[in-house]
Order: C-alpha cells, then structure tokens, then sequence
C-alpha cells in the first residue's frame, strides 16, 4: 500500500518541503535509503546522508537547516524520532491487520471469542477458553483449557499458554514464549530422590505488557505469578513461580528470578540478572547487567552492581582498588624483600 507525503504530513501534523505526490510503500535507514522508501533524519551524525539517500520521503526536524542540495522530499515536524515511532506503530498495525480463522485451526465448541479474531494454521483454543475481540493468535499457538485473553493481544506463532492463564488487553507475547508451565518445585526425601510438589496456581498478566520470545514463566504453586501493567520482558528471561513483577517494570535478555520473590513497579533490570528467591525489591531500582542479587533491595531508587550486588558507588570504588591490586601486590613483594635484606644485615 502506497502514501504520499502530504497523506502522511498530514498524519503527523507536518508540513511538507518537496513533492506533495512523493510515494512510499516501505521503511528504510536513511544510509540505505532507496527509491519508494520513508526515512527520517533525528541524530546530526547522520545529516551527511540526506545529500545522497535515494529515498524518497525522509522525516526532519522543523528547525533542520540543510547545507547542500538534496533530491528527496522533506516532511518537517517538531520531533523527527518521536513521528517515525508513531508511523512505524502505524505500519505495525497494518501488517498485523490479519482476520479470519484458518480452516486449520482447532476451536472448541465450549470456548467464546470476540469480533476481529485471527486464528492461523495448526492454532489450538482449548475447553472454556475466553478471547476478547480483534486478537490475533498466529499459527502454531497453543492456549489450554479455561484461558483467559484480552482485547487486542496479539499472540505470535509456537507461544503456549497451560490452562488457566490470563493474559490482558493489548499484550504481545513472541514466538516461543511459554506461560503456564509448572513451577520447579520438588520436595527432597530420605532416600535421596525428589517428591514433585503439584504447582496448582496460575499465571496472570495485566494489560499492556510485552513478553519476549522463548520467555518462560511458571504457574504458581497456589494463587499465581502475577506481572502488572505495563511490564516489558525481553527475550530468554525466567520468571519462577509465585514471582510478582510490578507495573511498568522492564527487564533486559537472559535476567531469571527465583520463586515468590516480589519486584516493585518502575524498575530496571539489565540484562543476565539473577534474584534469589523470596525476596522484596523496591521501586523505582537499577540493576546493572549481571547483577546476583542474593538480599532484598528495600530502599527505593538504589542502583545496584556487581555478584553479589552492592551499591553502585561501593561497586565502583572497589573495583578501583580491584584494578590496583596487581601493582599494591607488587609493592608488597618488594617491601618484602626489602625488609629480609634489612634482617640478613643485621648482627
């Protein structure tokens, strides 16, 4: 589908500088620019490729000022970053405008779904299943018995949800991303083998949240895992069972946390961070990559470092002296010697 840069000026509140009949089909960075494509110029380290990007649309900041001649047509706005975001959520939106229920899809007779529903090949719907209207569930996708899905979530291809999960409105769960599964829980015997405790609870998560592909997140062993709006997890992240993660909370790549260990709202985990379990992070904390978090964090807006995590400040000023101690162990060595030389002359 093709549009015109007044269309999308329009779109974006605007104003175009070139060809208002200037047509784009498709996105491209403004280095790689090519014919047809829109791209936009935010960052001043890049104003070298407008003079020679073949696109033919590129978005700019209305107070650009430009230094050569260029061939493309400008669209001006007060913020070329923020505008390309919003036409990209656009394009978004219309490649994930999919409908209809492949014929290769399974449906249960006991199940309900609401207006909108895509449904694509080799998808299961479970007994008693609940799904809201216009959400998009790609082939392959598993939802078990007695689940619950919100308006707008978009499911994308081999996600399993185990039965009873709850998933809230406008939420993407990528490729892979299994929800529901059992808690690790096992109860050591006498004889040195392990009793499997049954995990009986659900899994529940609030509106808004994005779930990263092949992310895990266990069923509880009563009540449920619970993550609140608005939470962002990336790719290869564990959540334990009993684990409750507060809204708006993000958490980078390869981060697990350990079973009923509770994390405050507005928090910011990098990526490869570790929580033991049945611990209380506060809001609003930091924690850098690789953190292992081994006690709770109770004190609101703390960054935190390092394994086992301290302190950002302490983190820092240890590690200096860490970087020291080759040269320190070196003086002491030569002290040392220094001091057997001193012993030897004595009487």
């Amino acid at each position: 589908m093709e549009f015109t840069a007044s269309q999308i000026a329009e779109l974006l509140g605007g104003t175009v500088e070139g060809n208002p009949e200037a047509t784009v089909s498709n996105v491209s960075k403004i280095e790689e620019g090519k014919p047809g494509t829109l791209s936009f110029l935010a960052n001043i380290k890049y104003t070298h490729y407008l003079y020679e990007t073949q696109a033919s649309i590129v978005i700019v900041n209305k107070d650009f000022k430009a230094e050569k001649t260029f061939s493309t047509t400008l669209i001006r706005v007060d913020d070329a970053y923020a505008a390309f975001a919003q036409l990209l959520d656009v394009y978004q939106q219309y490649k994930n405008n999919k409908t209809g229920v492949s014929s290769l899809a399974f449906i249960s007779k006991t199940s309900s779904y609401g207006e909108g529903l895509y449904a694509g090949e080799f998808a299961y719907i479970g007994e008693n299943v609940k799904i809201g209207q216009n959400v998009k569930l790609y082939p392959q996708v598993y939802i078990g018995d007695d689940c619950i899905i919100g308006d707008e979530t978009i499911i994308y291809p081999g996600v399993k949800l185990y039965a009873g999960t709850v998933v809230g409105r406008f939420c993407v769960l990528h490729a892979g991303a299994v929800l529901g599964s059992d808690g690790f829980g096992f109860a050591p015997q006498s004889d040195n083998h392990y009793k499997k405790v049954p995990q009986i609870g659900q899994v529940i998560l609030e509106d808004y949240v994005d779930i990263g592909a092949n992310t895990t997140i266990d069923r509880a062993t009563l009540g449920a895992t619970i993550i609140r709006k608005g939470v962002k997890l990336d790719n290869l992240i564990q959540v334990a069972h009993n684990v409750e993660i507060g809204e708006n909370t993000v958490m980078a790549a390869q981060t697990g946390i350990s079973g009923s260990t509770k994390i405050g709202k507005n928090n910011m985990f990098g990526g490869q961070v570790g929580l033991a379990g049945h611990l209380t992070i506060a809001d609003g904390v930091k924690l850098a990559a690789q953190s292992g978090v081994g006690t709770s964090i109770r004190k609101e807006d703390e960054i935190y470092m390092g394994s086992p995590a301290i302190p950002a400040d302490e983190y820092k000023r240890l590690y200096m002296h860490y970087r020291r101690l080759e040269r320190l162990t070196k003086r002491m060595d030569d002290l040392q010697q220094q001091l057997n030389v001193l012993k030897d002359k004595q009487p």
